[in-house]
């Protein structure tokens, strides 16, 4: 009997923006995140992460692995470009479709995904954004989560995809190790209380992360 799975999907912004100390918070941010959740028995049996980066194209950085299985290397981020998220949201559609198992009269599916997105601007392509918002809202995540990051970051495009908005006002190590702190509390409460059909319930944020209300 396979363990169901929690799949944990991270979308990122690595456009021009995000160059320097940004982009090398968030690489220590998510490592920070990767030790937080190994250390989580109920998250080491269960999540499954994959991260899809986003700037002038989006690109599966990540495909969807077992916890204890994740390496990750450096992202990178180019000198310059625009950030095309409503093709991140494309791609991960392809990909929940392609991964994310449904349950069947004989067996168990995977538990309803996770989606966190983090962007220190608003969409480049927004018609095609505001496209895939209902088709992402048909794949019953269980929790989406939207980090709008610095002081560029709109948090009314990110509105129309969640509710759950989150605002940091830096960019630098601080603020981002806290987001992903956070972000590995909300994916360990998740992976223990799997089985709740209704949204997962976060953890409250740290000092760094704002809830936009």
């Amino acid at each position: 009997m396979s363990v169901r799975r929690l799949p944990v999907y991270i979308l990122l912004d690595t456009s021009g923006s995000m160059r320097g100390e940004p982009i090398h918070s968030v690489n220590v941010g998510l490592q920070a995140m990767l030790s937080a959740l190994r250390q989580d028995p109920y998250a080491l049996e269960s999540v499954h992460l994959s991260i899809i980066t986003f700037d002038v194209e989006a690109r599966e950085y990540l495909p969807l692995t077992p916890l204890d299985q994740v390496q990750l290397g450096e992202i990178q981020v180019p000198s310059s470009g625009a950030t095309f998220l409503g093709a991140a949201l494309e791609l991960l559609i392809r990909h929940v479709d392609r991964d994310v198992r449904k349950s069947t009269g004989e067996s168990k599916g995977d538990w309803r995904p996770l989606l966190f997105v983090m962007t220190d601007g608003s969409p480049s392509d927004l018609h095609d954004y505001r496209q895939a918002i209902p088709e992402i809202h048909r794949r019953h995540f269980g929790s989406i989560v939207a980090c709008a990051a610095g002081p560029k970051a709109k948090d009314e495009a990110l509105r129309e995809l969640t509710d759950r908005v989150v605002r940091l006002d830096t960019l630098d190590a601080a603020a981002f190790s806290g987001f992903f702190k956070w972000v590995s509390a909300s994916v360990a409460v998740g992976s223990s209380s799997t089985g709740l059909e209704g949204p997962v319930a976060l953890p409250p944020p740290p000092a760094e992360v704002q809830l936009v209300l």
